[in-house]
């Protein structure tokens, strides 16, 4: 048997005795399919819907007489802006396609709106956009949840069951948080501008926290009040982080994408927008105890403190012996000092006196020599200042005597 090689595109289909693989025979009506088929839309039910972990959608789209398997990859499910249900009816932009490991025709789609109802879901489409654009949706501006909030505000219908599901679960897990109510519509052509001034009303009472903003499920028209332009800026620049708790887990509206936090229920809404009592509790009891230990450990350094100024202490006697101490020595080297210096003084004053004495001229005199003094009193120097026979004085070192000048003798 022979088996032709792979035929590569363009090449024309096989002769009538070529056998292909199954892989060539799948592949090149794959090409067939892609190639001659233009893309179009499909208006159909979800049935079998899965979302794999990688992202993608798979499900059948299905009317009452036949269906069709499809795809959707994870780029252009994200761009839906919400998640189908079962059952509900959808216009798909399709390309058609072989999934070629099993030989099954399929669809893989690009594009989806409610069936009806394109127009909506095109505006709605339009407006996130724009709104990306300008950074609304952008999650770096989203700022975070209290998670012990003193009051939160919730914004819906007092006859709404998502009321009384948030109430319920504030109830229960944070009976302690204060619950404020702004009453609005949250469907009907009204609707949305009413939201919206209850939101602005809750935003300059300034009385809460946070803020809900919740409805329960339903079709896209009884969700539009959430998809207005003027409602999500409002959201957008609340100075309140806002909460968007509006339909099921599936549901997506423009409140949703430029809310701080976005909830898939109004049950999760009031569970997401603050910690439960108990957590509450624990952390109080966490922070009590860092508390007690901080003060413990504040007071063992106080402790040691002390012990150490008390080491440093002395009572009063033994602080007055000391001092005695201190005053005896102080006495003993002033009284030391007082002899010194005296000694001192003492000797310097005997040196003054023997140098007063050695020139004393009665020192000189008790050696042998005389002080003659003429008739005038005045002390004789010189022999030739005398005249013979004047009477001169002369004192020794003991006595006095007189004498008369018989002969000069002039020096040699």
């Amino acid at each position: 048997m022979n088996v032709s090689s792979e035929l590569g595109p363009g090449e024309g289909f096989p002769g009538p005795d070529d056998v292909l693989t199954v892989a060539q025979l799948n592949r090149r009506v794959a090409r067939l399919l892609e190639a001659g088929f233009p893309r179009v839309w499909v208006c159909g039910e979800v049935s079998n819907f899965t979302r794999a972990a990688s992202g993608h959608w798979y499900f059948s789209i299905k009317d009452e007489a036949a269906a069709v398997r499809a795809v959707m990859f994870r780029g252009r499910a994200q761009a839906v802006g919400f998640v189908p249900r079962a059952g509900e009816r959808f216009e798909f932009r399709v390309q058609v396609s072989l999934y070629e490991p099993r030989g099954d025709y399929q669809v893989q789609v690009e594009a989806m709106r409610r069936a009806g109802r394109g127009d909506l879901h095109e505006a709605f489409l339009r407006l996130r956009d724009r709104l990306t654009a300008e950074g609304l949706i952008d999650p770096a501006r989203r700022r975070p949840i209290p998670s012990m909030p003193r009051a939160i505000g919730v914004v819906t219908s007092l006859a709404a069951a998502a009321l009384r599901d948030v109430l319920s679960v504030m109830a229960r897990r944070a009976p302690h948080v204060r619950v404020v109510i702004y009453p609005a519509p949250v469907q009907g052509r009204e609707a949305a501008a009413q939201l919206r001034e209850a939101l602005e009303r809750a935003i300059a009472r300034a009385e809460v926290d946070t803020l809900l903003l919740v409805r329960g499920g339903g079709s896209l028209e009884d969700l539009w009040s959430f998809n207005d332009e003027a409602l999500a800026r409002a959201i957008a620049a609340s100075p309140i982080p806002v909460v968007s708790g509006v339909g099921h887990e599936t549901d997506f509206t423009i409140a949703d994408f430029v809310a701080d936090l976005r909830a898939p229920t109004p049950t999760a809404a009031a569970e997401l927008c603050c910690d439960s009592r108990g957590a509450c509790e624990e952390r109080l009891r966490g922070a009590l105890g860092a508390l007690a230990a901080a003060q413990r450990r504040l007071l063992d350094r106080g402790a040691m403190r002390l012990d150490k100024a008390a080491a440093q202490l002395v009572s009063p006697a033994q602080r007055l012996r000391l001092r005695r101490q201190r005053l005896s020595a102080a006495l003993q080297h002033l009284h030391a000092a007082l002899r010194h210096r005296a000694e001192s003084r003492a000797a310097r004053l005997a040196a003054v006196r023997g140098r007063l004495e050695a020139l004393d001229p009665r020192g000189v005199l008790g050696r042998g020599y005389a002080i003659v003094r003429a008739p005038s009193g005045n002390i004789v120097k010189n022999a030739l200042d005398l005249n013979i026979g004047e009477r001169i004085d002369v004192e020794f070192g003991s006595g006095r005597a007189q004498a008369d000048i018989v002969r000069i003798e002039s020096p040699l």
